[in-house]
């Protein structure tokens, strides 16, 4: 397996699909569908963002598995699952919001987010060109420019987060919130995991959390901060995951985890 391979053939199925998506959202958005509530949409560009994307992986590498927001899971033969998000942040996407994200990751092992390794990512803002990818063991990048995280100034961090879109989970996440701005210059939420992640890589964020999060928020991003020097955990299994994700440089992930405990 060549690593490197991966992510480039990642970072040019992303600019790919990227492009699909900005002149899609140009020619106007339909809503597909709704999903875990009637906040969460899909979009028919969503859909077809990926089969462009499995389409594209299957011409290349057929024997490979993949894991798709919005067609599912197919296993593979070859120990590499694709792990994709076609459209991450779609309600940003349907306002017309320029904060949306094509998310491309190829794991091995088990494809559940306990047990895979993350060996490439890519993640695409198809309206600002940027691409911020990563190999196993290689470093984050994003064009020739490596990427660190940084570290909190006396102001305190700048620290994103994210909301579910079921009401029932909202008083939990406003009190996570209430339970972490003692360390916080601010937060934001800009409402695009893939791209809160890539930007905590790129020193742009000092950290981020949220619960909730599905295997294609996160698969991609997740390599990155890694890659750049930060620390990702989360839970169930001490990963990124349904009940929370954490990610920033390890001694304010672990006062972040430490705030959020039990709430």
């Amino acid at each position: 397996m060549d690593a490197a391979a991966l992510a480039d053939l990642a970072i040019d199925i992303a600019r790919e699909a990227g492009e699909l998506a900005r002149r899609r959202r140009q020619e106007g958005v339909a809503i597909a569908a709704t999903k875990s509530a009637i906040a969460d949409i899909v979009t028919e560009a969503d859909r077809e963002v990926e089969t462009l994307i499995r389409a594209r992986l299957s011409e290349d590498r057929p024997e490979d598995g993949f894991l798709g927001e919005e067609s599912g899971a197919e296993r593979g033969s070859s120990g590499i699952t694709w792990v994709v998000d076609p459209i991450d942040g779609t309600v940003n996407y349907a306002y017309g919001m320029p904060h949306y994200a094509v998310s491309i990751a190829a794991v091995t092992g088990d494809p559940t987010p306990t047990d895979w390794i993350a060996e490439a990512a890519a993640v695409h803002n198809p309206v600002t060109g940027e691409v911020f990818h990563a190999v196993r063991g290689g470093g984050a990048w994003h064009g020739s420019t490596r990427l660190s995280v940084s570290e909190p100034g006396d102001a305190g961090a700048l620290v994103a987060t994210g909301f579910g879109y079921d009401p029932k989970y909202h008083a939990g996440d406003l009190a996570r919130v209430a339970a972490v701005m003692p360390l916080l210059r601010d937060l934001r939420r800009a409402g695009s995991a893939a791209l809160d992640l890539a930007y905590v890589a790129a020193g742009r964020l000092d950290g981020y959390f949220e619960r909730g999060l599905q295997p294609w928020d996160h698969a991609a991003g997740a390599l990155l901060v890694v890659e750049a020097g930060g620390r990702i955990s989360g839970s169930p299994g001490g990963r990124p995951g349904s009940e929370m994700t954490i990610a920033a440089r390890a001694d304010l992930h672990d006062r972040i985890a430490e705030r959020i405990a039990g709430v």
